[in-house]
Order: structure tokens, then C-alpha cells, then sequence
């Protein structure tokens, strides 16, 4: 004896799938992270070769945009380096409109000379970038290097390989141009990471 199954009041039989349709869901995709573009000015200060470098970053891809080395002479007299670093770092800022500055803060140094004429180079630069009502950020040595080589007491050698597989560039930049390059990534990172990453800045 067979089994019916009726239908009452209307209501459609459960058990007749004849129109039924499965109910369909959309993948979502997650999209990466991104934040906005960061166009920024790094200085490794020194008054006979102070290196540059002009880098922008969209979160996922960090570009090198220019880099180089402001040299001076040995027979230019000091004053006139400090004029030319600062002429050089001005023409930099207007043909790339950067938004921030990153520059390497004062090493130690045994001779008072030595120092006194860093910080004068350095200040060149700064002032350059403060007329241009820039933020500038100042990174330690060995934080920059580890943040691109890992070890705070790397080499130049090592710095300049890690800048330019780093950037992917086609060749090695020089010693000044590359601690730069280094200088611009680690505020980068710092863009990119925030809190998580664990080197200290000062902003001037």
C-alpha cells in the first residue's frame, strides 16, 4: 500500500522539489592593504658627500624615484658646502614635491670637528626642507640598518646589496647614495607597519 501526500490550505508539499532553486552566495575577495602614496626626501648628511635619495611608496611596492650624492670639492670653504647642500636639497623638493623628509640623525664621533661639521650639513638639509613647512623625521644608524640589513652593526657593502635588491634596482648605488635609500625604507616601513615595528624615531 502506497503512501500520499496531500496538500491543505494552499501550502505546498515539502517534499516537491520540483521548482526549487539552491540558494547561491558570493565569494569575496579580500583585497590587500594599501594606503595612500608617500612621496619622501632621505638625506645621509655629510658636507663633502651627502647622499639623497627621493622614494614613494603605496604600502605594497616601495620605488626609487632619484638618489645620488652632493659633492663638494675639497678646495669649496665650508660655508659655501653648506650653501650647495641646501641649493641642491631645494631644487630636489620642488622638482618632486616629496611630503616628508627622513634624514639620518647625528653618529658619534670621536674629533669635535667632525661633528661640528655633520651637524652643519645636516642642519643645511633640515632647513631646506623646514622652509618648505615639510615634517622631518630623524632615524639613528643603527636602526636604519636593521631595518634593511637585519644586523645594527652591518656594513656599507651590505647595506648598498640589501637597498638594491630591496628597491630592485640595476645596479648598486654608492655607499652615500645607498645609506639614503636605506634611511627612505625604514620610514617607509614605519608608514607601512606603524606601532608593529619596533624602531624608534624622533620627528623634528
Amino acid at each position: 500500500m502506497g503512501f500520499r501526500v496531500t496538500h491543505r490550505s494552499g501550502r505546498r508539499n515539502l517534499l516537491d522539489r520540483s521548482d526549487h532553486h539552491p540558494i547561491q552566495t558570493k565569494k569575496f575577495q579580500r583585497r590587500p592593504l594599501s594606503m595612500p602614496e608617500i612621496r619622501l626626501i632621505a638625506i645621509d648628511p655629510s658636507l663633502r658627500c651627502t647622499g639623497y635619495a627621493v622614494l614613494s611608496s603605496d604600502g605594497r611596492r616601495h620605488q626609487a624615484l632619484d638618489y645620488g650624492t652632493i659633492k663638494n670639492p675639497a678646495a669649496l670653504r665650508p660655508s659655501a658646502c653648506l650653501v650647495a647642500i641646501h641649493e641642491r636639497v631645494r631644487d630636489l623638493l620642488g622638482k618632486w614635491q616629496p611630503t616628508c623628509m627622513a634624514i639620518e640623525s647625528v653618529i658619534y664621533v670621536q674629533s669635535h670637528k667632525t661633528a661640528i661639521a655633520l651637524g652643519a650639513a645636516r642642519g643645511s638639509a633640515i632647513l631646506a626642507a623646514a622652509q618648505c613647512g615639510l615634517p622631518i623625521h630623524e632615524y639613528p644608524p643603527k636602526r636604519v640598518k636593521q631595518a634593511v640589513v637585519g644586523v645594527g652593526s652591518a656594513q656599507k657593502t651590505q647595506v648598498a646589496f640589501m637597498v638594491r635588491a630591496l628597491l630592485q634596482l640595476t645596479e648598486t648605488p654608492s655607499a652615500d647614495a645607498a645609506d639614503a635609500l636605506a634611511v627612505g625604507i625604514t620610514h617607509l616601513q614605519m608608514a607601512q607597519n606603524g606601532s608593529r615595528l619596533s624602531i624608534s624615531h624622533e620627528s623634528i
